[in-house]
């Protein structure tokens, strides 16, 4: 609690419960007054949105858990049987599986927001850290949400993705075997990832209360990246933002609605409404878009280096792409956080954000001719980007004038005269 509290409450029972578990007072002081940069622009939303999105695939989820069977013979029937018979379950089930997809590209927003404007940088590693565990325990979840419907694509994708775990040195075998309970992907594979897609949520949704316990220690970071002054650089949390995240909500939820009712299955690959069949292959495996690009990185290593063969290259290169974010703070030591001020920075990341989206189209073509070229030149940006340019341009680069106080961003010059 804190030591200037302004919360006074007002009857007996708020008194009588704030003396004992004093939620409301805690509320207020941490979500309603928290002081707020007055600058955040829209792309600030996205985090009360992940919430919003999070939610939404926990009650559906749990809905949906009610009716599937994990079971080999009857895992796809349940599916068709939730679109086909269970009140609502046509809206339940496309609200789940087009709110995976809603899901990342609030994710892959917010996190691309938070590397433009230099939201890893201290004093906020941890609050950045915490952001890349929540992305890799989604990213898991997902993958295992993506076998449940027992499709074609479901089976083969957990069959390819299983066999990465073979290129690791001596123990590779047993952690396959391991993780599908038994030599290859059948019904316990299926009832674990069953209850592994069920429990993950809940423990993404720890981490997340983490991650904003870890955003109100040090505060927002804001568009200019500079730090708050004094109380007339900031605004209450409510009304302001809680009124701004609603709106970018609503405007959120217009293309998810959209899509749960008018398209709900051209998110996903046409593959996957056939049933899983171990007897026929599908002539291009692929994942769902949004774990494409790590794929492409994945494929991407195809050569033998010193006492590291291709398949494990792979493995190392898609594992490292990931984990490398979790480094990014150490890695960018320039002393101005938002890139709106970093002139050479701003083309090295639109050239990034470009280089991502070209792994994620790569990902889904076949693995041939200039296919295979590009993505070993977008894989090669990729690890560039981090290990090479942020640290360089740290140190080379020279940005313009940073505003003395988020006030004057704002009102101009004469903002505190």
């Amino acid at each position: 609690m804190s030591e200037h509290s302004t919360y006074v409450p007002g009857n007996a029972v708020e008194k009588w419960l704030d003396d004992r578990l004093p939620v409301v007072r805690f509320a207020k002081e941490h979500l309603m007054d928290f002081p707020t940069p007055k600058n955040l622009n829209y792309w600030w939303t996205f985090g009360a949105i992940l919430v919003m999105c999070l939610g939404v695939q926990i009650v559906t989820g749990i809905i949906l858990a009610m009716h599937y069977t994990p079971n080999v013979a009857m895992a796809f029937d349940s599916v068709e049987h939730i679109r086909r018979n269970v009140n609502g379950g046509r809206i339940i089930q496309a609200t789940h599986a087009v709110g995976a997809s809603m899901f990342f590209i609030a994710l892959y927003i917010h996190m691309f927001r938070g590397l433009f404007y230099g939201s890893y940088k201290a004093p906020r590693e941890i609050l950045w850290i915490l952001g890349v565990v929540i992305f890799l325990l989604t990213t898991a979840t997902a993958f295992m949400g993506y076998i449940l419907p027992w499709g074609q694509m479901s089976f083969w994708g957990a069959t390819v993705i299983s066999n990465i775990f073979t290129a690791i040195p001596v123990l590779g075998e047993s952690i396959k075997q391991l993780v599908l309970g038994g030599f290859a992907v059948g019904n316990p594979t299926l009832n674990r990832f069953f209850s592994l897609h069920y429990l993950l949520p809940f423990i993404i949704a720890a981490v997340v209360a983490l991650h904003i316990w870890a955003l109100h220690v040090p505060g927002n970071n804001n568009p200019v990246g500079v730090d708050v002054k004094d109380s007339r650089d900031t605004v209450p949390f409510h009304p302001y933002y809680t009124m701004k995240d609603l709106y970018g909500m609503v405007l959120f939820m217009i293309p998810f609605a959209w899509f749960v009712f008018f398209a709900p299955d051209i998110l996903g690959h046409p593959d996957n409404y056939i049933m899983a069949n171990a007897q026929v292959t599908p002539a291009h495996i692929v994942p769902e878009w949004y774990l494409l690009p790590f794929y492409t990185i994945l494929r991407a290593i195809d050569f033998n280096v010193l006492f590291i063969d291709s398949k494990l290259g792979g493995v190392i290169a898609m594992g490292g792409a990931m984990l490398m974010l979790l480094i990014v703070p150490w890695l960018d030591t320039s002393k101005v956080r938002s890139g709106v001020f970093r002139p050479m920075f701003k083309w090295f990341f639109a050239l990034f954000a470009i280089n991502f989206v070209g792994l994620m189209y790569l990902g889904a073509q076949p693995a041939e001719g200039i296919y295979t070229v590009l993505a070993k030149v977008c894989t090669g940006y990729y690890f560039l980007y981090f290990l090479v340019i942020l640290p360089v341009l740290s140190r080379i680069e020279t940005p313009k004038p940073l505003p003395t106080s988020i006030s004057e961003s704002v009102l101009g010059k004469n903002a505190h005269a």
